[in-house]
């Protein structure tokens, strides 16, 4: 059996570690066995609600208004994820939660496809989607909390990549493969209610396939309890403390304000590059079917946004967050024009639309990791974990407004002047990085000696 495969490790090899806690050494196995598939699940429900429930509403006849308006609503459940983390903590464990969450994917990506080919299946697939995305949020509450009692320092320090790798990995499979296989099913069946539901079937067969996986495989670290912590103040009463000293902050307008800006321009975008790519070309857009969207958006972009993810962390460490802060910025807004130049030229070649978009994925993903250190810069000090959730909270919410009307917005301008718009929008970013507050050296990578 695959499971009599992995390898247990030893309480002398764990003891060794100074940096394994006392909860971690007990029930630990190897964490090439679960933290890849763990952050790979994590993934999958994410992209599929927030990216690719566009395209599947796109493909069933929905206008860009209507698919971005509430399309967008689904990132409420990662908005407000920090108001019942605690509970994670009070009710079960980590581990618990996690294959919990993980069962209730699946039973929602299922649901998804038996409603997908019925009269009411926008109202009931999003009440499914609705269902995933709250599991997703409570999933990822309890698997980065779990990876930390799970793991010793120098091991979340190494996997660190790993995750970031695993999770992109998802993407790929959710917005390039899932997207293709959906794009070649409706070429054989004629129907793409009958395609998606089949792919959703499928992705529900996998995530279940997983959740049984882990059910099974992941540790049992002895400081995976619920409850109280020993000795401590009630969760509750701490969270609250947490949630009102984030808001004591010093410059917190300036803070908040980079949190919900920096991206203003580009959670616009974001919601109407896919049915841009997608549309018909008498409608504006460039008409790619679904495989060449797969390959374009799905494969060719995300691999192109790891790429300028990885580079960021790398320049970052070496000279510091404030160094490299404004070429991030213009990194992560200046490609937006690509889009411009794409909607009043419409051309035909795969390999210009793909090095275009992949153009702007690489300079979103090199700004967006200033973002992202950004919300650690904002943590810092006490209740760090509780004030980084929150942070991910207005993230969130950043991009869910400006989202919701995109699309009204677009089908009022049209592609070439929507895009024009989303430059112009980009400008508040610009505003909100000149005002925010940055120690100097942050991020720097400190050397010894």
């Amino acid at each position: 059996m695959p499971l009599n495969k992995v390898v247990l490790r030893s309480n002398a090899s764990n003891a060794a570690d100074p940096g394994q806690s006392a909860g971690a050494r007990r029930g630990a196995r190897d964490p090439w066995a679960w933290i890849p598939t763990l952050y790979f699940f994590q993934g999958l429900p994410y992209v599929l609600t927030a990216s690719v429930s566009i395209v599947l509403y796109k493909n069933l006849g929905l206008s860009n208004a209507a698919a971005a308006f509430y399309t967008s609503w689904l990132y409420l459940p990662w908005v407000v994820k920090p108001l019942w983390s605690p509970v994670v903590d009070i009710l079960r464990t980590r581990r618990g939660w996690i294959w919990t969450t993980q069962f209730i994917t699946a039973a929602g990506l299922a649901s998804v496809a038996l409603t997908l080919p019925t009269p009411y299946f926008l109202q009931l697939t999003l009440a499914f989607f609705w269902l995933m995305a709250f599991g997703s949020a409570t999933h990822d509450v309890a698997a980065d909390g779990f990876y930390i009692l799970a793991t010793s320092e120098r091991e979340q320090a190494f996997f660190s990549g790993v995750r970031n790798t695993s999770f992109n990995l998802a993407k790929i499979t959710a917005q390039g493969l899932l997207v293709a296989v959906a794009g070649k099913l409706k070429e054989r069946t004629g129907s793409f209610a009958l395609a998606w539901s089949v792919t959703f079937g499928l992705a529900a067969g996998g995530c279940l396939c997983l959740a049984i996986y882990h059910r099974f495989i992941l540790p049992y670290p002895a400081s995976d309890k619920p409850g109280p912590k020993p000795g401590g103040a009630v969760p509750p009463a701490e969270f609250l403390y947490a949630f009102s000293s984030f808001f004591e902050k010093p410059e917190m307008p300036r803070l908040l304000g980079f949190l919900l800006l920096y991206r203003f321009g580009e959670a616009q975008l974001l919601k109407m590059v896919q049915p841009f790519l997608i549309d018909p070309r008498d409608r504006g857009g460039l008409g790619l079917s679904n495989g060449e969207f797969g390959l374009v958006y799905g494969t060719a972009g995300v691999v192109a946004l790891v790429c300028g993810a990885l580079l960021g962390g790398y320049l970052i460490s070496r000279g510091g967050l404030r160094r490299w802060l404004w070429p991030m910025v213009i990194a992560m807004h200046l490609p937006d024009a690509v889009f411009v130049y794409l909607s009043g030229t419409q051309p035909q070649s795969l390999t210009l639309i793909g090095a275009c978009v992949a153009v702007e994925q690489f300079g979103y993903g090199f700004g967006f990791t200033a973002y992202m250190l950004y919300m650690i810069y904002i943590a810092r000090g006490g209740h760090p974990t509780a004030h980084y959730a929150i942070c991910t909270g207005f993230m969130a919410l950043g991009m869910m407004v400006p989202g919701m009307w995109s699309g009204w917005l677009q089908e009022k301008l049209g592609y070439p002047h929507f895009f024009i718009w989303v430059l112009a929008a980009t400008i508040p970013g610009f505003i909100v990085t000149a005002l925010a507050p940055l120690d100097a050296g942050f991020g720097k990578r400190k050397t010894s000696g």
